[in-house]
């Protein structure tokens, strides 16, 4: 704004971000994953952003065939990749990578396109999902160690006629509850910082950012 024709005041217009986004990548961090900024818009808002948040890796102006081609290029070095958009131009990546997490907020072809979709907004539920899934795989890997050490043990000493074959029935049976009760603990489970996450940090002070600047 000019008056006189001297400068008199600077408007700045800019996007915020989401709710939460710096305590759920500082916690994604804490867990071992490692963020990259996808984006669509220019490099200017794009760096911004990720500096706010502490992302090194950032794809600016990325076209929908853009992100798809980063996902793949990820997956090619071994990495295992989750996509996490709201837009239709999150389509096409949320459908390329190992796990696709749209928001129930976001455009209909998002929520089609991935595997999974938060029915909160709120952007720390994406942790969540991702405690609970390993929480889950954990459980079901001590599941099948139960199951299968019953019968690999059990079995072939009650064939040989070292084990009464009635005993290695029961042996099965106290194998499926312990696999049942084991798989009913998931039921305690809560949202909220887990072990593993790290501790807690301070977020650096916001930088500046030009307009068109959003995650």
């Amino acid at each position: 704004m000019e008056v006189d024709g001297r400068p008199a005041a600077v408007l700045a217009v800019g996007d915020t971000l989401r709710s939460g986004s710096w305590r759920a990548l500082h916690r994604l961090r804490g867990m071992g994953l490692e963020p990259v900024l996808l984006t669509g818009d220019g490099p200017g808002a794009a760096r911004a952003v990720a500096a706010e948040l502490g992302i090194e890796r950032v794809h600016a102006s990325a076209s929908p065939e853009r992100k798809a081609e980063v996902v793949a290029e990820l997956k090619a070095a071994g990495r295992t990749t989750a996509v996490v958009g709201d837009g239709v131009n999150d389509a096409v990546a949320l459908a390329s990578a190992d796990l696709g997490v749209a928001l129930a907020s976001g455009s209909d072809a998002a929520i089609g396109a991935a595997g999974l979709t938060l029915v909160r907004g709120d952007i720390e539920t994406v942790v969540d999902a991702v405690r609970l899934a390993r929480r889950t795989l954990a459980t079901i890997r001590v599941n099948l160690l139960w199951a299968f050490g019953y019968n690999v043990v059990l079995i072939p000493l009650a064939a040989v006629g070292l084990l009464n074959p009635m005993l290695a029935a029961v042996a099965m049976s106290l194998s499926s509850l312990l696999v049942v009760g084991n798989s009913l603990r998931l039921r305690t489970w809560r949202p909220g910082r887990g072990a593993g996450e790290g501790g807690a940090a301070r977020r650096p002070a916001p930088a500046r950012r030009p307009a068109g600047a959003a995650w």
